[in-house]
């Protein structure tokens, strides 16, 4: 009896404590119920590009994460990084170009340039959280209302106002839409500048000293200190990191889209910091894993991809998504508060 009582124990307690992941699990399964053809090839290389740049932006934040921090002006600055590498990437001979006398520039410049600004700022919610003590939150929700403030600025642009930045170059458009052909299918390029990423990143949190710093701050950032750890650089460098990589992701959204607006990136760093979590991020601090924000992302995207190919209206899909946050993050702090 105390055997089965056991393993009672033991089925209920992980069901408990994965709960979130058996829910997302079945809603998957619904789906692919409700419409077998969501399975198809095409779907499934849609999903993949579509996840690429969101993958991308959860790496930038779920570093910070870790650290027991938080950035809401992600979405933002993914949004700047977008109008910037667009204006300066339109076609020569676009009719409604925001520069009409800028050249034809190397495809890397702007985007060095949109990654240098988003570095720039996170670097500033990085000195203002770890050297002025500023709660993250606070911090980075100002910053996210001032980015916002600034793109609109660059982007209401005289004399043609507040348009979306189109006609961006052939160069440009390729870098974000095209792909390797495998067969009859197309690996796009956006699939392969994540997987990029994320071997980058996975390198710099397991066989880096940055990445211990990381998990160290995260864990005990008091036992960090004592331990010898420059506790306010790791922090910046870590916030540096993300907004090189919100800046490389605002880039890759405007060429795959085509344009951009100072609305592009707007409340990605919610669906970010949602699928950190699904991921096995905690918001506590300490605990995540790269793999696991991926797979994090790729849930939330098969999800989001998978209630609109229903023809799910878009406001249910809200109500979706808003409900998988306020779970996830609950049994996150259950999780986090059993521990203790």
């Amino acid at each position: 009896m105390n055997t089965q009582a056991s393993k009672k124990s033991n089925v209920s307690k992980w069901l408990v404590d994965n709960v979130i992941y058996v829910v997302l699990i079945l809603l998957v399964v619904g789906i692919v119920i409700a419409s077998p053809d969501f399975l198809s090839m095409t779907n499934l290389i849609n999903i993949l590009s579509q996840s690429s740049s969101r993958i991308i932006i959860a790496l930038g934040v779920a570093g910070i994460l870790i650290t027991a921090g938080t950035d809401l002006s992600a979405g933002r600055m993914v949004g700047l990084a977008a109008v910037i590498s667009a204006s300066l990437l339109q076609a020569t001979d676009y009719a409604y170009k925001m520069y009409p006398n800028l050249p034809d520039l190397p495809l890397f410049i702007p985007i060095l340039v949109a990654m240098a600004a988003t570095g720039l700022i996170a670097t500033l919610n990085g000195i203002v959280v770890s050297k002025l003590h500023v709660p993250p939150f606070i911090a980075t929700l100002g910053m996210m209302i001032g980015v916002y403030g600034l793109t609109s600025i660059y982007f209401d642009r005289p004399p043609y106002g507040a348009q979306p930045i189109g006609g961006l170059s052939e160069k440009f458009t390729n870098f974000a839409q095209r792909g390797i052909p495998v067969g009859s299918y197309e690996i796009p390029y956006l699939v392969i500048y994540a997987i990029i990423t994320t071997v980058v990143i996975w390198v710099i949190w397991n066989k880096t000293q940055l990445g211990k710093n990381m998990y160290a701050i995260g864990g005990n950032p008091e036992a960090a200190k004592v331990s010898g750890v420059n506790v306010a650089r790791n922090i910046i460098i870590i916030y540096m990191i993300a907004g090189l990589l919100y800046g490389f992701s605002g880039t890759l959204e405007a060429g795959r889209v085509g344009s951009a607006t100072n609305n592009t990136g707007n409340m990605y760093e919610l669906d970010a910091i949602a699928a950190c979590v699904v991921g096995g991020v905690s918001l506590s601090g300490g605990i995540g894993t790269v793999p696991g924000v991926v797979t994090g992302v790729l849930i939330f995207q098969i999800i989001n991809y998978g209630l609109a190919f229903l023809g799910v209206s878009p406001y249910i899909q809200y109500i979706v998504k808003g409900l998988i946050i306020v779970v996830a993050v609950a049994f996150d702090m259950r999780k986090h508060a059993k521990k203790k």
